[in-house]
């Protein structure tokens, strides 16, 4: 088994979708500029509200990726 460095850092995705479409768009967008994703944790979750109803969700992660 390899011993791996990691690094981490915080990404807040957002959707007028679902929770889970803020997640995804947050670490696709990551994934273009950061190598070696490996993990996430949900650490905030936000949204707005209009007219009753929930209109956009805010998703924080701390992502998870290794050192080269």
């Amino acid at each position: 088994m390899s011993h791996h460095v990691y690094k981490h850092i915080e990404l807040t995705g957002s959707s007028e979708t679902s929770i889970e479409d803020a997640i995804q768009r947050a670490i696709s967008r990551a994934s273009e500029n950061v190598h070696n994703l490996r993990w996430f944790e949900v650490i905030d979750t936000r949204g707005h509200i209009e007219d009753g109803r929930v209109a956009h969700w805010q998703v924080t992660l701390k992502v998870g990726f290794t050192l080269d």
